[in-house]
């Protein structure tokens, strides 16, 4: 279990509570680039054309809760081989694995806010993108009471 919500320079959780979220599943390595500052999607997954100020964070195994949200500043298309915020390590092992597309859109946001009270895994996890509001990650105790909640 991370150690962030106890750590002196942490940001903040003063998000507002009505704010726009995007829930993504991620391994061990998407999230350690999480911490860098950026998430890669393939392109043609849909929570790349969606509205929504905050992405959220659902870490699997071991972790297996929603622990950290973060303030999207930008997106920016990037094609393989080409410059961007992802080199060709970054591409093998975070891509790769899940898809043969060449065009990601990859969120870049703020540093990572832990949430007081982590989103439990009392379920089969999250699947896609899940859409709910910063209100909603900080009231649900676990997966099944934000999936009555948000959208997928």
């Amino acid at each position: 279990m991370d150690l962030d919500r106890f750590s002196e320079d942490s940001p903040d959780d003063d998000a507002p509570g009505d704010a726009s979220v995007c829930v993504v599943a991620t391994q061990a390595e998407t999230f350690k680039r999480c911490r860098n500052g950026f998430y890669p999607s393939p392109q043609s997954y849909e929570r790349t054309r969606k509205d929504f100020e905050y992405m959220a964070f659902y870490r699997t195994a071991p972790v297996s809760s929603i622990t950290h949200y973060a303030r999207v500043t930008d997106r920016v298309t990037q094609t393989r081989g080409n410059p961007g915020p992802m080199d060709e390590t970054d591409w093998t092992a975070l891509i790769d694995p899940f898809s043969d597309e060449n065009r990601v859109v990859v969120f870049t946001f703020e540093d990572l806010v832990p949430l007081e009270t982590p989103v439990k895994n009392d379920q089969t996890g999250v699947r896609g993108a899940w859409y709910c509001t910063v209100a909603d990650l900080r009231d649900a105790p676990t997966l099944s009471a934000l999936a009555d909640r948000a959208r997928t």
